[in-house]
């Protein structure tokens, strides 16, 4: 009876205790922690090779490029980082002399950049570096000379060396160096023309021709300062063996450091000790200071002092977890949706009952993000400029209803996407100027989207009538990857093979995880693929580059997915890139998104529109599409989650009191027997 008695006292206090659910240690409880889930893990954390958004959620809180942007002004503002102020081109002719501001561009040969690092700036602690080591001047250019080396396969030196004086000239350098003598690479013995260390503090970067949108880069990781004693210790024989690289522990001066990197389970990022604090912002734009995102003017940043991301493969659990209070923000599935969201009678999206009932906030807007179906134009079947593959290709976008889509796996969040160029950058068109004529029409005052018939007989044109190949008669047959292959995806899969079948196409789906997506995307293996692009900056440049010739993945390591190349493209996107934003530059982009409406490179899919809820207890949260480091800003209120998840948690403790007393009563009648049994034992003794 004593072990029973034991379990219904443990129970009892348990029960008086709080949440015993918790996935999360007890000492953690009442810190200023984040908590936070991943659900594929980062594949590249080094700044060179950094390109994607589930891996700029770690290297924007860790590295810090010289500038950064607002983190409350709009229209998106850029303002220095760890540089005193943002630089302005200087114009120089062939001959270097000065131009002035105004200066035509075909005059202008050069634009030089100069940055002036703040003193005192140090990096986190580190084996690799000294005590207290201060990011100087030399930091930032060893960083820009990694992107042409060669063993990295930087994801924009081409794009780079079409701007940086010397960097392709160092490519090649580094490379022959590589072939000659086998083992790590010692950039400090290679200059570089175009970036230049004036003295401990300050450098400067020259770049060929005028280039506006440069000066966004600058507020990248691909920018951010790498210590070439970094570079030296991971290079060190053993470490790549025993997973010690930049690609898994980055290394810089940001508010946060990596301290625990389980990449399928769990990813820590915890204060940096040496980090100098930063005053959070002490204006923004009118509604800020109503919604309290100004109560926190002028305070060191940042507000946590830890961030604990747990890796989640399906949406459900994570859900769940939000409901419960472990984790302080979460998206919203398309399986949660009308549990989170009401729509008025306005259209307006709203919280539901049960999130207000919780405190939780809604914050929703339009994506500077495209999400696209791309064909790889080296391919013999989709790709090629002639007619039968364009052909082929139109037919697929008129087949392939995005209308449907939206309403049925995003409950409406989005808009369909007309060309690549999403809305509130300069460029985009509305109205009827502004649809794809390649697959719709414009009718009654909207878009409405051609007849399957019409993509029936571009199929037919294409040498493919009834989806048949016209000279062998064999079906066609198409290959689509992609990285989604978990049950949540099944459904949209299914879906979008119905889509081809209403040309009498079949597609094959060929599924995989990100990493092995990316790997088929660089060797140019896939035929149709999904993917997207979040804005790396507000320019119309930062998308058309995506279909910029010299700039494809194939042969070139850049973000041209597609592969695609059109020369008369290609000399549009070099004369956009020079100009200011006015009629001309429009005009040059409007021929540009003909071109790729008619080729059809992409099936231009759609510009999501973002849902994000988060928990009553985070503050200092404002939707920002263009910075990456955030999490700096965060506030945790962590009495108020404690409260919350006692109040969400409680445990239901009738089950097992039920069962405690039935194992009593199961237990009583041989209890009494047993006492009954040493009675008699001892009368018999005693007698």
């Amino acid at each position: 009876m004593r072990p029973v008695l034991f379990l219904s006292l443990c129970l009892f206090t348990a029960a008086c205790s709080g949440p015993v659910n918790s996935p999360y240690p007890a000492t953690e409880a009442g810190q200023r922690i984040l908590y936070a889930a991943f659900g594929e893990r980062p594949k590249h954390l080094d700044p060179a090779r950094s390109y994607s958004s589930n891996e700029v959620a770690f290297t924007g809180q860790i590295y810090e490029p010289p500038l950064q942007y607002h983190y409350l002004k709009r229209p998106y503002q850029l303002e220095p980082l760890t540089v005193l102020e943002v630089p302005r081109p200087v114009y120089l002719d062939a001959r270097g002399q000065p131009l002035p501001s105004n200066a035509d561009p075909d005059r202008i040969a050069f634009s030089l950049y100069e940055l002036r690092v703040k003193p005192g700036i140090r990096y986190q602690p580190h084996p690799a570096l000294a005590p207290e080591r201060e990011l100087v001047a030399a930091d930032y250019v060893h960083q820009i000379k990694r992107l042409a080396h060669p063993g990295l396969h930087s994801p924009i030196f081409g794009l780079m060396s079409d701007y940086i004086v010397g960097l392709r000239e160092l490519g090649k350098s580094l490379a022959e160096a590589a072939k000659q003598a086998p083992g790590p690479l010692d950039l400090t013995r290679f200059d570089l023309a175009g970036a230049e260390v004036i003295d401990r503090h300050t450098y400067r970067l020259r770049i060929r021709g005028k280039y506006p949108q440069f000066v966004y880069w600058l507020a990248m990781p691909f920018f951010a300062p790498v210590p070439p004693e970094v570079d030296a210790w991971y290079d060190r024989p053993g470490m790549a063996e025993r997973n010690q690289s930049l690609d898994l522990w980055p290394v810089g001066t940001g508010p946060f450091m990596m301290t625990v990197h389980a990449p399928h389970r769990q990813i820590r990022l915890a204060r940096n000790p040496n980090f100098r604090g930063e005053p959070y912002p002490a204006e923004g734009e009118p509604g800020d200071a109503e919604a309290g995102l100004l109560r926190d003017a002028g305070q060191l940043m940042p507000f946590i002092d830890e961030a604990v991301y747990s890796y989640e493969s399906e949406t459900i659990p994570h859900w769940n977890k939000f409901l419960q209070g472990w984790y302080d923000a979460s998206g919203i599935s398309s399986d949660n949706f009308e549990q989170a969201v009401r729509f008025g009678p306005d259209g307006e999206a709203g919280l539901s009952p049960e999130m207000r009932e919780r405190g939780v906030a809604l914050r929703t807007a339009i994506t500077a993000s495209s999400f696209y179906t791309g064909f790889n134009m080296l391919d013999p079947v989709v790709g090629g400029l002639d007619v039968r593959g364009r052909k082929l290709r139109q037919a697929l976008a008129i087949a392939l209803d995005i209308e449907e889509y939206i309403a049925i796996f995003a409950n409406g969040r989005g808009v369909p996407a007309q060309g690549p160029i999403p809305p509130g950058l300069f460029g985009y068109r509305e109205g009827a100027e502004g649809i794809n004529p390649v697959v719709y029409d414009w009718v009654d005052g909207r878009p409405r989207r051609k007849p399957i018939e019409v993509a029936k007989r571009l199929l037919a044109e294409a040498g493919y009538p009834g989806g048949r190949d016209r000279t062998t008669g064999k079906p066609l047959v198409l290959h689509f990857d992609t990285a989604s292959r978990g049950p949540d995806d099944k459904a949209r899969l299914d879906w979008l093979r119905k889509q081809f079948r209403k040309i009498d196409i079949e597609l094959v789906v060929r599924g995989t995880d990100y990493n092995r997506f990316q790997d088929k995307m660089r060797q140019g293996t896939a035929q149709i693929f999904e993917w997207g692009w979040n804005a790396d900056y507000p320019d119309p440049e930062n998308f058309l580059f995506l279909l910029y010739g010299p700039n494809k993945k194939v042969g070139g390591g850049g973000e041209n997915a597609a592969n695609y190349q059109n020369p008369e493209f290609d000399a549009l996107f070099t004369r956009m890139k020079h100009l200011d934003n006015g009629p001309e530059r429009q005009a040059v982009i409007d021929r540009m998104v003909a071109l790729l409406r008619e080729d059809s490179p992409w099936l231009f899919g759609l510009h999501p529109k973002s849902f994000a809820l988060q928990q009553a207890w985070v503050g200092n949260v404002k939707p920002n599409l263009m910075a990456n480091n955030e999490l700096k800003y965060r506030r945790i209120d962590p009495a108020a989650r404690e409260q919350a998840r006692a109040r969400w948690n409680k445990p239901r403790w009738a089950g097992p009191v039920i069962a405690a007393g039935l194992l009593l009563a199961a237990l009583w009648p041989a209890w009494r027997a047993w006492r009954r049994r040493q009675a008699e034992n001892a009368w018999e003794a005693a007698a």
